[in-house]
């Protein structure tokens, strides 16, 4: 029952990361039809700003707390990738998008990899320790154990999610996201303007990634230009799990996969007779996705519509 209730608690803690990446492909998603594919760089990207910013903060000011220095390196994270996201749209998608639906993906799947090419230049290819800020103390929780950087991860990604319901639903830029993604003409005939609330999509996206990106690397402790390409693709899987293009399905199909996949992980070895360990337990996301589109391609909570004209 302990070995259960700590796969719980990891399993929300990584469901909590791939929820936060799952919303920025169900938002883009739902205002332009696009799977963005370079959204896992993204994170990667957030990730890897936040440790150069820790080791530039701990090597100049050695005596600032190690949890404002995490506040900061994750806002200036988010600063940065919400430029590059804003560049990417900009010039990469934007001259594409009245073209067939095969150019954007193809475009997206190049932009993945020139993003890692580029971390890869700055940042090296080896792998990184990503500094401890926060107490090592861990919590006992009916036997299972919780630390200070789990339980921060699950704070942070409540405080993201409360504030991007708010936007969404009580902004006028909320309700330009809702008119644009319900029928973009008609939202411009009534003032919207497409481009601005598009950019605005991909930039509160790269917000939510680069969260995302400090909180993976704060609790895995390593960071690498590859680091965001299979969270990527899980949070992908999240996102068609809940129903892409809705906010709440990314959220539900986010916290659902981690668990899935945290408590695979636990039993994996025993269901399999020791054949498959914990090693295989990136396998289970993508069974998740091939049994989802197979039996509701439409995702939990998504509807069957029809192609936009």
């Amino acid at each position: 029952m302990e070995i259960l209730l700590q796969q719980i608690i990891n399993g929300l803690v990584l469901g909590s990361m791939y929820a936060l990446v799952a919303l920025g492909y169900t938002m883009v998603y739902g205002i332009i039809n696009l799977i963005n594919f370079a959204h896992g760089e993204v994170l990667m990207i957030g990730a890897l700003t936040s440790w150069s910013i820790i080791g530039l903060m701990q090597g100049s000011m050695p005596d600032t707390p190690g949890w404002l220095i995490l506040l900061i390196a994750m806002v200036i994270a988010c600063i940065v990738a919400a430029a590059l996201n804003f560049s990417i749209e900009k010039i990469a998608y934007r001259p594409l998008r009245n073209s067939p639906r095969l150019a954007p993906l193809i475009t997206a799947i190049g932009m993945s990899i020139l993003l890692q090419t580029l971390a890869m230049i700055i940042w090296k290819p080896n792998y990184k320790a990503y500094p401890t800020l926060l107490s090592s103390t861990p919590f006992q929780v009916g036997g299972a154990v919780i630390t200070v950087t789990q339980i921060t991860a699950l704070a942070v990604t409540a405080l993201s999610l409360a504030a991007l319901m708010y936007l969404v639903n009580a902004t006028k830029l909320g309700r330009a996201m809702r008119a644009t993604a319900e029928n973009p003409r008609v939202a411009s005939l009534m003032g919207v303007k497409p481009d601005t609330v598009i950019s605005a999509t991909f930039i509160i996206g790269a917000v939510l990634a680069a969260i995302a990106g400090v909180m993976y690397a704060a609790n895995y402790g390593t960071v690498q230009h590859t680091m965001g390409f299979l969270p990527g693709l899980k949070a992908f899987t999240a996102a068609v799990f809940g129903g892409i293009g809705n906010l709440a399905g990314a959220v539900i199909g986010g916290m659902l996969l981690g668990l899935i996949e945290s408590i695979g992980s636990g039993y994996l070895g025993t269901l399999t007779g020791g054949v498959l360990g914990s090693n295989y337990t990136d396998i289970l996301a993508f069974i998740v996705l091939i049994v989802i589109l197979t039996l509701r391609p439409s995702g939990l909570l998504g509807e069957r519509v029809a192609d936009r004209a």
